[in-house]
Order: C-alpha cells, then sequence, then structure tokens
C-alpha cells in the first residue's frame, strides 16, 4: 500500500500536504474512492478511513481503493466546524468548485478534479460536527446512477438512507451530488459527533465500509457482517432553523420517530422566557439536532429524514 501526500499548484491551497492512501490488489476490479474529514472536526470518520485502510490486504483485493483520511486540513488544525477558517464557506456546499476561486473553492475543483474523477463508486464519511448529535445515515441524490447509489447506501447498512431529490434538496454543493452527476455511484456517510472520537461510531463506519467493499465484489469478509438494524428508506430532508436568537432546549433524541405538529424543543431568550416553540412539519425521523444551547436567528436547529418507503 502506498501512503504519501497529495499537492496542488493551485494557489489557495497549494500549502496543502494532503495525506493519501492507495491500494491495489491482486486481483481487478473497480475503483473505489473514500475521503473523510471535509469538515475538520468530524473525527470518527477520519479515524475510521485510517484504520480501515490499514487493514486491507492487497491480496485479498480486487480492484483498487485510494482513500484521503483528512482533507481540509487547515479546518483540521484550527478546530474550525462547519466551515474553512480561511474563506469561512463551508466546503461540502462548494463542490464542483472553482479553481480561480477561494480555499474552499480551489480544494472542492482539486478533490473533483484528482479523486471524485477516475472513480467507479465513490464515499463521502462524515459524522455530526462539534455542537451535532447524530443517528449514523447515508444520503444519495437524484442523478443518473441514483439506483446504483442507493444499492450502495443499501451495502453500507446504516439505519436511515435519505434520497434527495433534485428540485428539493437540503444542501447543493455535495460531494455525492457532483460525483452522481458524473455517473459514479455514490453515497455521503455518517456516524459519530459533538467533536467525540468515540468508538462505537468508529466501529459503525468500519463495519459500513467492510459491507460495501464486500457487496462490490472487492474484498471478501472472513465472515458476514450484517447490518445492525434493518434500513429505512426516505425520499426527504427537512432541515429546521430558529426564527430567533436565544437558548436552544430539543425536548427529542436523534432517531426517534417523529409525527408532524409534534414539539420538538423550545428556545428562549437568556432571562428563561420562551420566545419560539419548535414544531415538527412532517413525519418523519429525527437524524441529527444541534447539541448546543446556544443558537443563533437563522440557525440550524434539526435534520429529519421524511417521505419514508412503505
Amino acid at each position: 500500500m502506498q501512503q504519501r501526500f497529495l499537492h496542488s499548484d493551485l494557489a489557495p491551497i497549494s500549502h496543502l500536504q494532503i495525506p493519501y492512501f492507495e491500494i491495489h490488489g491482486a486481483n481487478d476490479g473497480p475503483t473505489l474512492t473514500l475521503i473523510a474529514g471535509v469538515h475538520g472536526c468530524e473525527y470518527t470518520s477520519q479515524q475510521a478511513v485510517r484504520t480501515f485502510m490499514h487493514t486491507l490486504e492487497a491480496s485479498r483485493l480486487g480492484g483498487r481503493i485510494r482513500a484521503v483520511p483528512t482533507l481540509n486540513l487547515d479546518a483540521f488544525y484550527e478546530r474550525s466546524p462547519f466551515v474553512s477558517p480561511r474563506d469561512q464557506k463551508n466546503l461540502n456546499r462548494c463542490f464542483p468548485g472553482d479553481p480561480e476561486g477561494t480555499y474552499s473553492d480551489a480544494l472542492a475543483y482539486f478533490v473533483t478534479e484528482e479523486l471524485i474523477k477516475g472513480s467507479d463508486f465513490f464515499i463521502d464519511l462524515h459524522a455530526g460536527d462539534m455542537v451535532e448529535d447524530l443517528f449514523r445515515f447515508t444520503i444519495y441524490d437524484d442523478s443518473p446512477v441514483q439506483d446504483a447509489s442507493r444499492l450502495l447506501a443499501e451495502a453500507y447498512g446504516f439505519p436511515f438512507s435519505i434520497h434527495q431529490p433534485m428540485l428539493d434538496p437540503a444542501v447543493t454543493g455535495a460531494t455525492s451530488q457532483i460525483a452522481g452527476g458524473l455517473g459514479i455511484p455514490s453515497i455521503i456517510a455518517e456516524s459519530g459527533g459533538r467533536g467525540l472520537v468515540e468508538s462505537e461510531a468508529i466501529e459503525h463506519h468500519l463495519r459500513g465500509l467492510a459491507r460495501t467493499v464486500a457487496y462490490l465484489g472487492m474484498y471478501e469478509p472472513t465472515e458476514p457482517i450484517e447490518p445492525d438494524l434493518a434500513v429505512r428508506h426516505f425520499h426527504r430532508f427537512v432541515w429546521l432553523r430558529s426564527q430567533h436568537e436565544g437558548w436552544w432546549a430539543p425536548t427529542v433524541r436523534v432517531g426517534e420517530d417523529l409525527h408532524a405538529g409534534q414539539v420538538i424543543g423550545t428556545v428562549s431568550d437568556l432571562f428563561g422566557e420562551v420566545v419560539e416553540e419548535i414544531q415538527s412539519p412532517v413525519e418523519g425521523v429525527a437524524v441529527f439536532l444541534t447539541s448546543s444551547p446556544a443558537m443563533k436567528t437563522d440557525g440550524l436547529i434539526i435534520g429529519i429524514g421524511a417521505d419514508e418507503e412503505g
């Protein structure tokens, strides 16, 4: 297995030395690309990629696996949640990137050209950020290869699989959207959160990766790794935001089923008077929520998987 650094001559990111693994199997097969650390403080996904790559044996591998365990190095070293400290942009809203843009634009362009393109399958590993609690889930997008992406999500085996429609996505400019648009089956996979390096959340990612390479016929596990919960499929991702600043107090937990009209928490002023009662607008499941009480106006509160199949 090769271990080296990736470098770009694009001025905004020319200082980066991005850690990179590449392993070629003894047999033919597809190219799978893994990245983590798009958001620098999502640690469980980064540790999972490092650990996973060190467990692989080339003699048992069919194809090639490329992996970047920590991509957004400036955000990682500055412990900057959500955004890159050099330009205050969310890297996973900047794809496919712009070689003439700022740090995040240039880094997104580099990843698109050097890592997403040339892949047969693509997985972007995440976790909840510093102030996000999260129940593990995968995302795939409308694309010419959405059926293959859905199968990739099923193989990863997390309890909630969320399909983002093209006309009403929760986010735009994400890795999975760009990869899918290029005809590369792709998912975002999330486990862990709150800036913690939790062994259980890392293990969930490792099991997801092991299931996926087995599904792709690239690596035969020593024994089958079954999902710990059945996969539930949702076809909309609903994000709620606060209308007021103040103290956020959730009354639900991640992984909990919600019904339309249910109170999921309150925002109070700093004297303790409730200024906003937050209700779920849909039937669904809470997949992530902000774990910090500090809430700005238009601050992100919760992500809900909605429009469940069957």
